[in-house]
């Protein structure tokens, strides 16, 4: 399967690169999936969320698919010798969407006082940066405390977005009504949202990029049920199903489909890697034996094949095969229930039931939540599925209220930026679901986190993040699962619809139709 997709990306680029010169005008009609909890891409980053939002809020920066840096509202930039200092120059007459102005003003409040306190993964990174500052409207310097690999890939919209600090500065942030009305610099702004049917954004006249964006709108379909996302395609209500839209058995069908392409192309810079949460503060899963047994009773494959049409990887522990620094030299946790049943009997477990979250993303999710239900059966542990909506997932994680739990989460191309905030300890706060929420503390694993993230060759990090795999993939403070594939899907006459390593997430800018 992912040869096909390979193949017909391939023939997409090739198509594109072919094309005249971009018109103007259109509708995109798009399917998300689910409704996102919210558009305040500085408060919320669950991946609906970024999709939508990343054409409203934008970052200095975007990655091409070798995540290889590109100018956003940073025209250019300058690193100095030493690597502390970085200088960046911002586009002139950039324009919020109520008119006001964008300056260095706005980039400093965004990443040294509103994002400090609302986006955990971001403020990891930020314990790097000693001082950020604007010598003038259009430039804004950082400087680290020490040399930071990893520092220019935290610019994207998702990781580091602009917000206006003329709306947030002094006010109640998670409160603020603007929340409800998102204002961005991104090409395209807030027009409608009708929760539970439609989200409308239309083209920012005022974009500071000419002649961009050639869409007049972008219309977001909201439909919960997987297959009238499909019928919603075939029909032709919807051009575009974003990765994960449709059931993953649906996906060749579709593709098969006359004026349909296909690409797998815009999660370079994600890396999806999926597991469960397992809550290492109490119960059965605070004991390490449990966890362990947990990975031996799984049968990844067929979840894999059965469950992802082939469409991913098993995963061999913390880090993606994708991502920067990934060693497979690891503890292997092959389907093997005997040993999962002897872990149990050593560590005494007496059939305690443990409640179980799956994702509230489809019918494929809630098909895996059964299928690990059932593993962990047949090896003698009761498990209790305690299904939500989206926004009940939320807060069920974020406050810590379950026992074993779904998720996936982007490794952001390096271990620093999208591996260590699940582990470290100093990232364990409540409020959360993309910190240390699982609750394991290692200060071992806090150190050589710490130590890989600032070694100065790519040998130093390589031999440091090769040992954090190694421990960590003994200890299991969360059951890996796959590293997760999410084809695109369009109609062959929308263009340059995936042009960076976030695709669909900021990729309609670029994206028209074809007359």
């Amino acid at each position: 399967m992912l040869k096909r997709l390979t193949t017909l990306a391939a023939a997409m680029l090739v198509s594109t690169a072919l094309n005249a010169e971009p018109v103007s005008g259109g509708r995109a009609n798009v399917v998300i999936q689910p409704e996102p909890p919210s558009l305040m891409m500085g408060l919320v980053q669950n991946g609906p969320t970024q999709m939508v939002a990343g054409q409203i809020y934008e970052g200095l920066l975007r990655y091409d698919e070798k995540l290889q840096p590109m100018p956003q509202l940073a025209k250019s930039w300058e690193v100095s010798e030493d690597g502390l200092t970085y200088t960046f120059k911002l586009h002139d007459n950039v324009k919020w969407h109520d008119g006001e102005p964008f300056t260095s003003a706005d980039v400093v409040f965004s990443a040294d006082v509103f994002l400090r306190e609302t986006h955990a993964r971001l403020r990891t990174s930020l314990e790097h940066v000693d001082s950020i500052t604007a010598p003038d409207d259009t430039t804004v310097v950082f400087k680290l405390k020490q040399p930071f690999g990893p520092f220019l890939g935290i610019f994207e919209a998702g990781t580091m977005p602009m917000v206006p600090k003329h709306i947030y500065e002094g006010t109640d942030y998670k409160n603020n009504p603007a929340n409800n009305t998102p204002i961005g610099t991104g090409p395209f702004k807030f027009t409608e949202w009708v929760k539970g049917s439609h989200i409308l954004l239309t083209k920012f006249e005022d974009y500071y990029e000419d002649g961009k964006p050639y869409l007049d709108e972008i219309y977001w379909h909201v439909i919960p049920d997987a297959a009238s996302r499909a019928v919603a395609y075939e029909t032709g209500v919807v051009d575009i199903l974003p990765g994960g839209s449709v059931e993953n058995f649906d996906v060749q069908r579709i593709a098969d489909m006359e004026n349909t392409c296909i690409t797998d192309k815009g999660w370079e810079y994600f890396g999806p890697l999926s597991w469960m949460w397992l809550n290492n503060r109490e119960g059965p899963t605070a004991d390490k034996r449990f966890r362990q047994a947990v990975m031996y009773a799984m049968d990844r494959d067929f979840a894999r094949d059965a469950l992802w049409n082939g469409l991913g990887k098993v995963a061999k522990g913390p880090v993606s095969s994708s991502t920067r620094f990934f060693t497979d030299d690891v503890t292997a946790y092959d389907h093997d229930p005997e040993k999962a049943r002897a872990l149990l009997e050593e560590m005494g477990y007496d059939g305690e039931t443990v409640r179980l979250l799956p994702l509230p993303y489809g019918e494929t999710w809630q098909r895996w939540a059964e299928a690990v239900k059932q593993n962990l059966g047949e090896v003698g542990i009761n498990v209790e599925i305690v299904s939500t909506d989206v926004a009940g997932w939320n807060q069920k994680l974020a406050e810590w209220d379950y026992d074993m739990a779904f998720t996936y989460l982007y490794q952001y191309g390096d271990p620093a930026l999208g591996v260590a905030r699940t582990y470290i300890s100093t990232n364990i706060a409540k409020g959360s679901q993309w910190n240390n929420v699982e609750g394991y503390e290692n200060k071992e694993i806090d150190d050589l986190f710490a130590k890989a993230a600032v070694a100065v060759t790519a040998e130093e990090r390589q031999k440091l993040y090769t040992e954090v795999q190694q421990k960590l993939v003994d200890d299991v403070p969360v059951a890996w699962l796959l590293e997760l594939g999410f084809p695109t899907i369009y109609r062959c006459n929308v263009k340059d619809l995936v042009t960076t390593a976030i695709g669909v997430n900021d990729g309609f800018k670029d994206a028209y139709i074809e007359k």
